[in-house]
């Protein structure tokens, strides 16, 4: 075994980021007499997995050789017919996995399958880097619920903005490009109303991103899902966001209970806002923050096939989602600025002792232009994992 070809095949599998959701990242290499004969990766949700796309990329008989795959090859009929069957047709005689798929439809059959035909498997191979590349998939898969990327720029010494409230610009060209990057990578982004209120943003992807039909060509950026925190409905009927709703979903959640009430002023706007396509989600308060639930929420984005959501909230709507206990991890871009005064990334948690605090982990940390990038997991979260810089 070398360690060259799992190398190949998480490179290869990270370039279906973004396209994939909420499938897993994927990539594979079949080797043959010490040669790479081919070599794919998952590119889009519903097209080929790695697998088979490797196979069909084969410049020779696959037969007798060896398969370096990222992931659990699959044993179920989904979307695409189960990869095993693919491997074993093709005469591979060796397949090298990294990481194990948590997924109860695969979780180990897929290992059994091909043991099964006389095909020897090695296991866990570079189990941690090949891990590494899908917090997203194995987070969702075990939990139901989206991964959530708190995102946030601040000063050196920790404000969002000045005391006068002007925030443009704190972090550098490159860190906003590199936000774009992230926009692309997720499935979702959420904010509360203050945020729509105060800037009317589009909350969409404007940046060239690797397309998935071949490694060279560049495409626009997927655009996510645009989820607004909005108690009351007070979303403006001009805003942007509502402007494009047809082109780039948004779903805008409300608390009130009047939005259910016939002939309400706000169920009114609740139908006014569907008609312009809106999903408007009805989610009740948490009782103890007297905000919108969010654990509620994220169960119910889950139900939908929401795997992933770049938090891009204010103060408050940090603090609300740190307390529900629903971030998994924290990017914090850091710029080489003194404000002095301003708000900070996160309004009051009401700690009293240090050890209260949540506990985070550094995952990496990167110079992004000018500006410092540091990844943090929440060390509560189900798929956290040591790093540093």
């Amino acid at each position: 075994m070398k360690e060259e070809y799992m190398l190949r095949a998480i490179e290869l599998a990270k370039r279906g980021a973004g396209w994939t959701s909420p499938n897993p990242l994927v990539g594979a290499v079949i080797v043959k007499n010490d040669r790479i004969i081919g070599e794919g990766w998952h590119h889009r949700y519903g097209q080929f997995h790695a697998e088979r796309d490797a196979l069909s990329k084969a410049t020779e008989d696959p037969a007798g050789a060896t398969m370096y795959v990222t992931l659990e090859p699959c044993c179920h009929h989904g979307k695409q017919p189960p990869c095993t069957e693919a491997l074993i047709e093709a005469g591979i005689s060796e397949v090298v996995i990294g990481s194990r798929d948590p997924n109860p439809k695969v979780s180990g059959g897929g290992v059994r399958a091909l043991r099964e035909a006389g095909i020897d498997v090695i296991m866990d191979f570079m189990r941690d880097e090949c891990d590494a590349i899908n917090d997203i998939f194995f987070h969702y898969i075990t939990t139901a619920t989206p991964f959530i990327t708190m995102k946030y720029a601040m000063t050196a010494d920790g404000h969002i903005a000045t005391e006068t409230g002007k925030s443009r610009w704190i972090s550098g060209e490159a860190s906003r490009e590199e936000v774009h990057r992230m926009r692309h990578r997720h499935m979702a982004i959420m904010a509360g109303i203050g945020t729509v209120m105060a800037d009317d943003p589009l909350l969409n992807t404007r940046v060239l991103v690797r397309g998935f039909e071949d490694e060279t060509h560049m495409v626009n950026g997927r655009n996510p899902i645009r989820i607004i925190l909005d108690d009351n409905l007070r979303i403006p009927m001009e805003s942007r966001l509502v402007q494009t709703a047809e082109t780039q979903p948004v779903i805008v959640v409300a608390s009130s209970e009047s939005i259910e009430e016939e002939g309400h002023p706000l169920y009114i706007k609740k139908k006014q806002l569907e008609a312009r396509g809106l999903q408007i989600m009805h989610i009740p308060k948490d009782a103890a923050t007297g905000h919108i639930d969010l654990n509620l929420l994220m169960t119910e984005l889950g139900r939908q096939n929401i795997d992933s959501i770049l938090l891009e909230g204010g103060a408050a709507v940090n603090a609300s989602a740190i307390k529900a206990g629903i971030v998994s991890e924290i990017d914090a871009f850091i710029a080489p600025k003194l404000f002095g005064g301003g708000p900070s990334p996160i309004a009051s948690l009401a700690i009293d002792e240090p050890s209260q605090s949540p506990l985070l982990e550094m995952k990496q940390c990167n110079i992004v232009g000018d500006d410092l990038l540091v990844r943090y997991r929440v060390v509560n979260d189900t798929n956290s994992r040591k790093g540093g810089c």
